[in-house]
């Protein structure tokens, strides 16, 4: 039976009351787990360079987003940059409100051409500019586990 066919039969749509039980697992990707990585060995941030373009991607890209070429030079960002934008989150994922908002921010490391998003020391917005400089602060080495949460928070230089 045809799409079209399908949806000409409105009166046949059946509903199952119930759960579904659905598993997935996401993976950073190839050049995700690179970064993923080298920020967990070593506490430094990479991405790839477009040799075309120019554009320097963190996280690190397999492919550039402009012009498709295959992205193959690793190259260090600094692990400080300018803050882009930033918002304060009053509810979770979830759509409750949550106890103590928190900061977001776009951050666009030093040697990067894109923003990474991640959260803000939590100053409340008081404290927070448009083009500020901010820093990241990670775990300590040995509590690293090769997440994006080996990233604290990026609070102001």
């Amino acid at each position: 039976m045809a799409l079209k066919e399908r949806l000409e039969k409105t009166k046949e749509i059946k509903v199952w009351f119930g759960e579904l039980p659905v598993e997935s697992l996401y993976t950073a990707g190839i050049a995700g787990e690179r970064f993923l990585r080298t920020l967990k060995d070593k506490g430094e941030f990479t991405g790839t360079k477009c040799e075309r373009c120019g554009i320097v991607y963190v996280p690190g890209r397999i492919f550039c987003e402009r012009c498709l070429a295959r992205l193959e030079e690793w190259v260090k960002v600094g692990s400080s940059g300018v803050l882009e934008s930033w918002t304060v989150l009053h509810q979770g994922l979830d759509g409750k409100g949550l106890e103590k908002p928190i900061t977001v921010g776009m951050v666009r490391l030093d040697g990067a051409s894109t923003v990474i998003i991640h959260l803000l020391d939590n100053l409340d917005g008081k404290a927070l500019k448009i083009g500020m400089r901010v820093k990241a602060v990670l775990k300590p080495k040995n509590k690293r586990t090769g997440a994006i949460t080996d990233i604290l928070y990026f609070q102001p230089e």
